[in-house]
Order: C-alpha cells, then sequence, then structure tokens
C-alpha cells in the first residue's frame, strides 16, 4: 500500500524518518501572524507548477524528494490520486490546527481523495524525540477516517478565521467542534491574543509584563512556555510583541535594546542577538497597564492582523470573556 503523510509546521523531517510513508509534505504557511496570504497566492501553491513561481511558492518546493521526482509540479490534489492511504498527521498547536483546517478546506473540494484520508491529532506540537514510537506514540489522542463532518467544520472554521471581524469565529464556538479535537482549544487561544477590555493587550503581552517581576532576559520571556502559558507565537512574534511593549510612543517595558528599530525585520540572526544582550524591566506605565489602571493602547499605536481581521486603534476588538466591538 502506497502511503503518502501531509502534515504541519515542524513535522516533516522527523516523519521522514519515521518510514511511515514514501513521501511526506510539510505545510509552511503561517496563518497566526501578519496578514494572511492573498487566495491567489495560496491557489498557485496548491496547484500544478508554473514557471511564474518563485522558490518555495509551491508546495512541493518543501519536500525531501527521491531521485524519481517527475511528479513534483502536478497540484497537491493530482500527486495525492497516485497514493493508497493519505495521513494527516498534526498537533494541538494554534498554528497546526489553522493549517489542518485550511488544507482540508481545499481536500474538501475533491471527493475520491476524502476516501482515503486518516486523521492522526496529536495532543502536542509535532516536535519528536529520536526514540519516539511513530506507531504506538503516547501523544496520539485520535486516529480516524476524514468524512462530511471534518470537512464541513474545517469550511466553517477557515471561512469565520478569515472574516474581517473575530465574529463569526465567537458564533464557532457554540457549535459542536468535537470533529475536529484540538479545533476549540486553538480557537480559545488565538482568541485570548485579541486585546483586553482593560489593558488593550493580548495573553502573552500581559504574561509577558508578569513575568518581568522574576526575569530580566528575553530567554526566559520567550522559552520557559510552560511557565507563561501561552503557545501561539514562535519566537520571531514573541519578539514583535516585546518590541511593541518597549519601543512605542509610552513604552510598558524597558531596556530593550534601541538598535532593533534600524534593523531589518528580516535580519533575525542581530535581532536575536540585540534580544539577548538586553536587561528588560517594568515601567512604572507598565505596572499601571498590569494592575488595569492603564490602557496600552491608548498611548501606543497598534497595528496587526488577528485572522481576516485589522487591529489598529480605531477598529480595537476586544476578547475576554466576551467579544467587545470598536
Amino acid at each position: 500500500m502506497k502511503r503518502l503523510i501531509l502534515t504541519g509546521w515542524g513535522g516533516g523531517s522527523d516523519l521522514v524518518r519515521s518510514g511511515l510513508a514514501e513521501i511526506v509534505i510539510p505545510f509552511h504557511f503561517s496563518f497566526e501572524w501578519g496578514p494572511l496570504p492573498q487566495v491567489e497566492k495560496l491557489s498557485a501553491y496548491l496547484a500544478a507548477y508554473t514557471a511564474e513561481l518563485g522558490h518555495a511558492e509551491h508546495w512541493s518546493d518543501w519536500v525531501r524528494w527521491p531521485r524519481d521526482a517527475k511528479r513534483r509540479k502536478l497540484s497537491l490534489a493530482e500527486f495525492c490520486e497516485l497514493y493508497d492511504e493519505i495521513e494527516l498527521w498534526f498537533g494541538a498547536t494554534a498554528r497546526d490546527q489553522l493549517q489542518l483546517v485550511w488544507l482540508l478546506d481545499y481536500l474538501g473540494s475533491y471527493p475520491a481523495l476524502a476516501l482515503k484520508l486518516r486523521l492522526r491529532l496529536l495532543n502536542s506540537d509535532l516536535i519528536f524525540g529520536p526514540d519516539y514510537d511513530f506507531v504506538e506514540g503516547e501523544r496520539h489522542i485520535s486516529v480516524g477516517d476524514v468524512g462530511a463532518e471534518e470537512f464541513e467544520i474545517a469550511q466553517l472554521a477557515w471561512s469565520a478565521y478569515r472574516g474581517p471581524t473575530p465574529e463569526a469565529c465567537i458564533d464557532l464556538l457554540h457549535r459542536d467542534l468535537s470533529a475536529l479535537l484540538m479545533l476549540r482549544p486553538a480557537l480559545l487561544e488565538l482568541l485570548a491574543e485579541l486585546p483586553s477590555p482593560l489593558t488593550g493587550l493580548g495573553a502573552t503581552e500581559i504574561r509577558f509584563l508578569e513575568m518581568l517581576h522574576w526575569y530580566a532576559n528575553t530567554n526566559a520571556l520567550f522559552h520557559l512556555r510552560s511557565l507563561r502559558g501561552t503557545y501561539v507565537w514562535g519566537e520571531v512574534e514573541l519578539g514583535y510583541l516585546l518590541e511593541g511593549l518597549a519601543l512605542g510612543p509610552k513604552p510598558a517595558v524597558a531596556g530593550l535594546g534601541e538598535e532593533l528599530r534600524i534593523i531589518d525585520l528580516g535580519n533575525l540572526g542581530a535581532r536575536h542577538k540585540v534580544y539577548l544582550r538586553s536587561r528588560l524591566s517594568l515601567t512604572e506605565f507598565g505596572k499601571a497597564v498590569l494592575a488595569h489602571q492603564e490602557d496600552f493602547s491608548r498611548y501606543n499605536p497598534i497595528d496587526r492582523w488577528w485572522g481576516g481581521t485589522h487591529l489598529t486603534n480605531d477598529r480595537l476588538w476586544r476578547y475576554g470573556p466576551v467579544l467587545t466591538k470598536p
């Protein structure tokens, strides 16, 4: 039986090592930070290869190919048709769950493929140790077929997340989402990152301020994930959030290197060095925000994306415990 694995962020190399499938296709789009990729770009990524595409703009660019790679120019759906069984390996992170609903939204348009799909969910991320048992791993929480209910929930979730406001995602929480077991907690984690009605900051930004009572370096803020208790963002995005707290007109955090203002956002190595040598502390304003005495957004610019929602000072959707319109 010819088996194909489609997987999320971080799972590619380890699943290749597992030997469970002839080919492993990882997906590297990140939907939780910044404006969503244009529909045309996503369609081209999944369609048959054309010469107009640049590096890493086609699904086949991320695959570790055997010598015979003649089929790599096919659309993803056409490539999948060549296999008897297609396993979807996705973790519990918001990043993985967004990739999963996007992929199921696409695959739902190909009924013949649906009969081959098997969904394998894990209760953590897709980082595996060298001795991990890929067949009977203790982190597996679900292995099952993909049917009409899974496709319906995925299509609703992907449409809701792309909406111009978070309202459709709130409505989605009133539905039974158990067909995709890890989707509800992922949506709740994402919603918690919307600005709070009391502080104008999301869950991770507030945890940064709280952790600065005990820690003064970015390593603790970025990498003590279980202590921080928020899991949506990777290190790059965490850096952006910290810069927003420290480099605005009225900072809540002091001590972050000022040179970050002029270092190109793509120069991750140089930015990382500045993070490492910075020694952080709360400003008096930061203490007031943390005490719910000040609203960060009243004094500092807000300009970021939450799915299809553009958050600005004039259009600041807030969440907790209910969604508040601007």
